[in-house]
């Protein structure tokens, strides 16, 4: 199953392409547009941690990171994480896109581009955790129709040394609106 998930998606000029080293410097510029935003990140893309951060998660075995494009421009990532097959479950998450990309539908473009792939290839529940001072990113999986199931408290310590209480929210195939 998991073959089938990681690969390429586009939907026009908005595609997903498996993160590598030709996007380091896109991504490095996409991500320094918005040094403010990373202190709510459980690690830092800002430009003093860019590089340590972006070889752990190409380097991880148990994420599947994309480059976001916009035509040939790196406006982003995202990223499959915490793979079950046996339970047909993964998570999105990962995701950051370029401030002049917000609030556009570019967001929703992608997620409903990964959450029909994903569907579609027999994953059952998709989850997103996500830091409870993070509004923006709450606010876009509500949208998505993602329900709220829980805050795990203190679940993890970020980047800075915060204990970060994580909502846990999810959405099933069957909730799922294609292309919503």
């Amino acid at each position: 199953m998991l073959d089938r998930l990681y690969v390429e998606l586009a939907d026009g000029d908005l595609r997903l392409v498996k993160l590598a080293e030709p996007h380091r410097e896109g991504l490095r510029a996409a991500c320094a547009a918005d040094a403010d935003i990373w202190p709510i990140y459980s690690s830092s893309f800002d430009p003093d941690h860019f590089d340590a951060s972006f070889d752990a998660l190409v380097g991880h075995e148990s994420r599947m990171p994309y480059a976001i494009l916009d035509g040939d421009r790196v406006v982003g990532m995202t990223a499959w994480l915490r793979p079950d097959v046996s339970a047909q479950t993964i998570e999105l998450g990962n995701s950051y896109i370029h401030p002049d990309a917000r609030g556009t539908g570019f967001n929703g473009r992608v997620k409903a581009l990964m959450l029909d792939h994903a569907f579609a290839v027999g994953i059952r529940r998709v989850e997103f955790r996500i830091d409870e001072r993070n509004a923006r990113s709450q606010a876009a999986v509500a949208k998505l129709g993602c329900t709220k199931e829980a805050v795990l408290r203190a679940e993890r310590i970020t980047w800075t040394g915060h204990v970060r209480d994580t909502g846990l929210w999810s959405l099933l195939a069957e909730e799922w609106v294609t292309g919503a």
